[in-house]
């Protein structure tokens, strides 16, 4: 049996699809719209498809990489003519990062002359080459193809100030919308298997972080910052990418053995409760998911004050949020929450609290089906009651 042709047809276009937090909150809004739409999933990297997993069997969903135009390449009119000649098959396109911005751009290009849905782009932050200083040659190619978008959504207040500022976007064209979880999910106690391949060694404390194993996450630091505690605690890096070798050697190479590397786990709610600290060690984050998690879950977290981290966490838990690219600084904030197991439970008990009343999903989920009804002319499509 074929597709319902009244049931909307989204496109999304990806700079690549291993699970982070764009593509945690696409599957999620995905999984909660169920028959509601369906979904087609290209990513400019056609081999970073880990994320295809997580999306719920019974989802409308394919992959049309083998046809689809390439995300990647020299900016050309044919390449850019194929882009929108492929999208206009769609309701809705939906945009992700830098790296779909030849989409965008496409789109801009050709919407006066061709039939063409409506764009939303989403740019959740930026890879290690813009994590210090925007490029600028970036930042008119983003004013210029995102000139005929329906919005452009983004998840925290910095990422808000950019696009206003440096990309020139008008005011009504971008929509705030914070990220947020089922945090109802996380109050379970996890298994304590639910980690392959990692044990608790009695008396230690576990450090834990989730994330893409990308450059711009520094994880290397993330070791170098633990190492001094190593008769303490065990580091567990939760992720997929193509720094673990990286993160590896550097334990490797200073004699830290307490890393644990077990790769891409599925469902943070599982298992995330098995940390006594969160730890963030980025370059650059915007308004991060695995922290809602871990507030979640009523971790305290130390990290360095990147994107809207301060703003994030509970009050009780801004002294532990460290200069950015201050690795002394970070072991320091570290040291403190091993040595005081009373400090952590009432940092995270704050977080859990903040979490429950700021970072619930429902708003997310809502506005997120507001929008993107109203841009295809249907209001009530995606809303689930």
């Amino acid at each position: 049996m074929g597709a319902d042709p009244a049931t909307p047809h989204i496109l999304h276009l990806h700079s690549g699809f291993n699970l982070g937090g764009k593509e945690a909150r696409a599957i999620r809004l995905m999984n909660i719209w169920g028959h509601r739409a369906r979904h087609s999933i290209v990513s400019g990297d056609p081999d970073a498809m880990g994320a295809r997993s997580v999306i719920e069997s019974s989802i409308q969903c394919d992959f049309p990489g083998e046809t689809a135009p390439s995300l990647r390449g020299r900016p050309s009119l044919s390449r850019y003519r194929r882009l929108a000649r492929f999208m206009a098959g769609f309701d809705l396109v939906l945009t992700y990062n830098w790296g779909a911005m030849d989409a965008v751009m496409a789109h801009r290009m050709f919407a006066p002359f061709k039939r063409m849905p409506p764009l939303i782009h989403h740019e959740d932050g930026f890879n290690r080459d813009e994590a210090e200083r925007l490029k600028p040659q970036r930042n008119l190619f983003r004013r210029a193809a995102l000139a005929r978008a329906h919005a452009l959504v983004v998840p925290s207040k910095r990422l808000q100030t950019i696009a206003l500022s440096d990309w020139h976007q008008p005011a009504r064209r971008v929509h705030l919308i914070p990220n947020g979880i089922d945090v109802s999910a996380y109050a379970m106690a996890p298994q304590p298997d639910a980690i392959p391949g990692f044990a608790r060694a009695p008396g230690k404390t576990v450090i834990g972080t989730v994330a893409g194993l990308r450059a711009v996450k520094n994880l290397p630091r993330l070791v170098r910052a633990v190492a001094p505690l190593a008769d303490k605690v065990q580091l567990v890096i939760v992720g997929e990418g193509p720094e673990h070798d990286a993160i590896a050697r550097q334990a490797s190479d200073i004699g830290f053995d307490g890393l644990c590397l077990p790769g891409f786990l599925p469902e943070p709610w599982k298992y995330i409760g098995l940390f006594d600290i969160f730890a963030l060690s980025s370059d650059s984050e915007q308004f991060p998911i695995s922290l809602i998690e871990a507030m979640a879950a009523g971790l305290p977290v130390v990290s360095p004050a990147v994107g809207d981290v301060m703003d994030m966490v509970a009050e009780p838990n801004r002294p532990l949020i460290r200069a950015k690219g201050d690795e002394v600084a970070l072991a320091s904030g570290l040291a403190p929450l091993v040595a005081d197991p009373e400090k952590r439970h009432r940092i995270g008990q704050a977080n859990r609290d903040k979490a429950g009343s700021c970072y619930d999903e429902a708003d997310m989920v809502s506005r997120y089906a507001a929008l993107y009804g109203r841009a295809m002319g249907r209001p009530d499509a995606l809303m689930t009651g």
